[in-house]
């Protein structure tokens, strides 16, 4: 199924020094926020009280938390979980206050503004819990990105597994920088959306890759450059057919799946953008510039054995 057929191919490798300029400032602005602002992490990773209540009507997740902030609380974090009627509550650790009497001073500020709110559960994450959850997420980005190279090492060659590690931890990095600069809530959803973002970016990756080596074998006479041109520009209503269906799946997320999918939607929705971006723009400028050539795919011709 396409969209459109484009009867000339577009030169996107003409323009393969202009767009490596404009991600290696994107991704050098991402580090740099990184650095100096770093992430904000949620309960999750830091450690604290999480507590869940039912209200009997619809609750307004922003009035709750500044209701909090207003009586101290001001880093707490809460948002709709499950239905518009109940809360989640998440609040940081403090020295010598213990969950049990955090939740006993909390409760009666949110029973000022709604009687009936009901606690269902409260929960304590230590410290330790948190930063086993930073390494084991770090773990678990280095080894989905050491899969992925080993797998296009394998099924392609190693100038392409080079380029798709390279245009994945651009979008990885990119994400991150996002949520550096703008201090959005970093949470285990966030990390999920990432590590989804990986295995998407990458599969944009492959069915490039794929097609230039078709074209490697089909095309003897043309340069790789225009090999490389022909292979995105065939793609191209694949790419907006797959990536758009993908969106708007997202976008309804982002916008009607409340506070608790919020910045997982945003998270993939960035992660998405750049990655068309880096799978057209990022990883094939690399493939050119690594030195992939037809020899590398297509076996040469031996001489006719003599009868």
């Amino acid at each position: 199924m396409e969209f459109f057929r484009l009867k000339k191919d577009i030169p996107f490798m003409s323009y393969a020094r202009t767009t490596t300029v404009i991600s290696a400032v994107t991704f050098a602005l991402a580090v740099f926020f990184l650095i100096t602002r770093g992430l904000n992490f949620s309960v999750e990773f830091t450690g604290g009280t999480v507590m869940e209540l039912h209200y009997p009507t619809a609750v307004d997740a922003g009035k709750v938390q500044a209701s909090l902030a207003k009586a101290g609380y001001t880093d707490s974090s809460v948002q709709n979980f499950g239905t518009s009627a109940d809360i989640l509550v998440r609040l940081p650790l403090k020295e010598g206050v213990s969950s049990a009497q955090l939740s006993e001073a909390v409760l009666p500020i949110l029973h000022a503004d709604a009687p009936d709110a009901e606690m269902r559960r409260v929960e304590f994450i230590g410290p330790q819990v948190g930063h086993e959850l930073v390494s084991d997420g770090a773990l678990a980005l280095l080894l989905v990105c050491v899969g992925i190279m080993i797998y296009l090492a394998v099924r392609f060659e190693w100038r392409f597994a080079v380029a798709a590690i390279i245009a994945n931890m651009h979008d990885v990095v990119i994400i991150l920088g996002f949520f550096a600069f703008f201090r959005w809530e970093f949470s285990l959803t966030v990390l999920a959306a990432v590590l989804s973002v990986l295995g998407y970016s990458v599969n944009e990756s492959v069915v490039v890759f794929d097609r230039i080596r078709e074209n490697f074998r089909k095309f003897k006479k043309a340069g790789v450059a225009e090999i490389i041109n022909n292979a995105i520009t065939a793609t191209m209503s694949r790419t907006i057919i797959t990536h758009g269906c993908t969106q708007l799946v997202v976008t309804s997320m982002l916008f009607f799946g409340g506070e608790t999918l919020h910045n997982f939607a945003l998270a993939l929705t960035i992660g998405i953008l750049f990655g068309i971006y880096s799978s057209v723009l990022v990883s094939s400028p690399i493939v050119l510039w690594l030195g992939a050539t037809r020899a590398h795919f297509v076996k040469p011709e031996g001489p006719t054995p003599e009868v």
